[in-house]
């Protein structure tokens, strides 16, 4: 079975996820690169971990996490898509199984809140990871704080942490906004429809969605 750390450890793999968060950084996108990625797979993998998905669900959902922005590479608009193809590829050459695989690029190609939709829980496992990655050490450059609102708001949360409650079947994003730099109401302007995915994700897994903003329940 090829695991996420396998996969981690590609050279192909390790290129196109350097190479499309440079293509990112060159357009004024918040970091995407290794932090991200490798984030993205943890939160995946314990998503369905916690949910007692088992072993394997959860590496795939890892797998899919770490791989889910390499499309960025080809372009912003699309890049779901077009890195599930890129993905398939990849996973191909290293002998995944192709019922694996096809999990792993349909979670990929479903990931982005404009055109996807939680098609497994490998897929809503990755929604929520992608989406709950709100930090400050996602900001390339500091200057932009003052005129770009996703900057803004990324430098802003202190902190973000994803709380699965399997017991009480909850899934809570908490997160620590220093209001000096944004407001909690540009976190809403720019991230509703990432907030809409992410209870559509935890709907799929049987959750409700939660979202705690400086100890306050917002939804």
């Amino acid at each position: 079975m090829v695991t996420v750390d396998d996969v981690k450890k590609n050279k192909t793999v390790q290129k196109l996820v350097e190479k499309a968060d440079q293509v990112l950084g060159v357009i004024g996108y918040t970091e995407h690169g290794q932090r991200h990625c490798s984030l993205a797979a943890n939160i995946a993998y314990n998503i369905l971990i916690r949910l007692g998905k088992g072993e394997k669900r959860a590496q795939l959902a890892a797998i899919a996490g770490y791989m889910h922005d390499i499309g960025n590479l080809i372009n912003r608009d699309f890049h779901a898509q077009t890195a599930s193809v890129m993905a398939f590829s990849v996973l191909q050459e290293m002998g995944m199984e192709m019922t694996d695989i096809l999990e792993v690029i349909a979670a990929i190609g479903n990931h982005d809140e404009r055109d996807g939709s939680p098609v497994s829980d490998i897929g809503a496992a990755v929604i929520l990871a992608d989406k709950s990655d709100v930090h400050r050490s996602r900001v390339r450059n500091m200057e932009m704080i003052k005129t770009d609102i996703h900057d803004r708001v990324n430098y802003a949360a202190k902190s973000s942490f994803l709380r699965i409650d399997e017991v009480n079947k909850k899934a809570s994003l908490e997160i620590i906004i220093d209001t000096s730099i944004s407001q909690v109401m540009e976190y809403f302007e720019i991230f509703l429809s990432r907030m809409v995915v992410c209870r559509r994700a935890a709907q799929f897994l049987g959750l409700q969605f939660e979202l705690e903003i400086n100890g306050y329940k917002l939804l």
